[in-house]
């Protein structure tokens, strides 16, 4: 699933939208489960209103916090509450869907974005994960 947007847009306002679109395939001829077990993402991700929506959900997650906000959670003592939750050996996969986003990038057609109009964008997107996917 590719969610496109505007190149100044940021990434962490796509973050519930993209979650609601997911679906996560089971063995057997039954539905996907439209909640992933878990969600592993970067520090760009640690907003409390994300963080709430994956509570609100049930999914567990792994996303650092910023430097700047565990500096100020210190500060404040026991009122800055408690840390979140991390798990550095699960953060260390996330580096499959870097890989999967450069291999992407290697199609000249997808890194410069020649296409102007939006649909046409996602097509090339498509077409290249495809051809990624079957030569694999």
């Amino acid at each position: 699933m590719f969610l496109l947007t505007a190149g100044q847009r940021g990434d962490s306002p796509q973050f519930q939208p993209v979650l609601d679109t997911i679906a996560v395939s089971r063995r057997g001829p039954v539905r996907p489960r439209s909640r992933p077990d878990a969600v592993t993402a970067d520090k760009a991700y640690f907003s409390r209103a994300n963080r709430a929506y994956l509570r609100r959900r049930g999914i567990r997650h792994t996303i650092p916090e910023p430097k700047d906000q565990r500096a100020n959670r210190r500060r404040r003592g026991s009122k800055g509450g408690r840390p979140a939750g991390f798990d550095a050996g699960h953060y260390k996969t996330r580096n499959t869907v870097e890989r999967a986003i450069n291999r992407l990038k290697n199609h000249r057609a997808v890194a410069t974005r020649y296409d102007k109009r939006t649909t046409i964008y996602h097509g090339t997107i498509t077409v290249t994960a495809l051809f990624i996917w079957l030569r694999t």
